[in-house]
């Protein structure tokens, strides 16, 4: 999720841990609890510090081993000394609950993205992305600042959140459901076997798929059910070219990453420019096809990597242009 839904959260569970009496009746405990649960709410994604060691880095990390089984834990234990640091609490069993609940949730919410997270990491080290939910969800967050309202006039918060939660949890079920329809929407149109990926919008009828076959990825999007393919790639096979290319950093990054790839070969002047383009982040620039999220590398006709880059283009490949040079040699 997006940094203010999980800011929303976190005082959300703030308001649920009135249900706790300890919490409600112990003086300066309820304090310390919604400090606990908003910072534990945005805890995992302290990740993204790491942007400062450069763009391969973060892609390789962020969501990584931060949202993992053990991290759930050191989160909570750092937090939990932290808070117990500044204003010590008595009832120290039920600050720590509420904080690990709210590192949980962070973690898990973020499974039901498109990003994902290695949130089932040492069990499986693969990155796991449900595809339920935008990593924006209006309803998620108008239902939260509802809630605040409703906090603000008066209601109970214990109460009133436990009704807010029960119902997402219903939204959630739902979205799950909207999505196994949509993929079987999706099987039937390319009516061959393979692997399926929805990817949910911002829009509840508006779905967007890649679909990887023997011979072909296919792109699309679904809107109201009704299938559009948009793009159709060959899948190619591996050569020297790609070799030499996967020998990039940025690359190896930005393929622990994703597993929705294809790669394009381009001769140039100054020899070949590979890119990989992650086909589940697809816009329109100009009115042509654009992959916003790529790998890319130059080699010389011996090839040797001239230059390499890993991130987000946004507006076409003039930008991608201004970021590479052809005449830099990184050995």
């Amino acid at each position: 999720m997006d940094t203010a839904t999980h800011f929303a959260m976190g005082f959300g569970l703030a308001g649920l841990a009135y249900l706790d009496p300890v919490v409600a009746t112990t003086p300066g405990l309820a304090e310390a609890v919604m400090i606990g649960t908003i910072i534990g709410s945005q805890a995992p994604d302290l990740d993204g510090l790491i942007r400062i060691r450069g763009t391969a880095a973060y892609v390789r990390n962020h969501r990584g081993v931060s949202h993992s089984v053990p991290a759930v834990f050191l989160w909570t234990a750092a937090l939990f000394v932290l808070i117990q640091a500044i204003m010590p609490q008595t009832s120290w069993l039920h600050l720590l609950g509420w904080i690990f609940l709210a590192v949980c949730l962070h973690v898990f919410v973020d499974l039901f993205n498109s990003y994902g997270t290695k949130g089932l990491y040492p069990f499986r080290d693969k990155w796991v992305a449900l595809n339920a939910i935008f990593i924006f969800d209006p309803f998620i967050f108008v239902a939260h600042v509802v809630g605040f309202m409703l906090w603000a006039a008066g209601l109970e918060p214990g109460r009133l959140f436990l009704c807010i939660y029960l119902i997402i949890a219903g939204y959630y079920y739902w979205r799950i459901q909207a999505q196994k329809r949509t993929t079987e929407l999706v099987r039937q149109r390319i009516d061959r076997s393979g692997s399926f990926t929805i990817i949910p919008t911002i829009s509840w009828n508006q779905w967007t798929f890649v679909a990887k076959t023997e011979q072909h990825w296919y792109v699309g999007e679904i809107h109201t059910g009704d299938i559009v393919i948009l793009d159709t790639f060959a899948i190619k096979p591996e050569n020297e070219h790609i070799a030499a290319a996967k020998k990039s950093r940025k690359v190896q990054s930005f393929l622990s990453f994703t597993h929705h790839v294809h790669v394009e070969t381009r001769e140039r002047p100054f020899g070949y420019e590979m890119k990989w383009i992650d086909l589940r982040y697809r816009s329109r620039f100009h009115g042509k096809s654009h992959y916003m999220f790529v790998a890319v590398v130059y080699l010389d006709f011996d090839l040797q990597i001239r230059d390499e880059f890993v991130g987000w283009i946004h507006r076409g490949e003039e930008q991608l242009t201004k970021k590479m040079d052809p005449n830099r040699q990184l050995g």
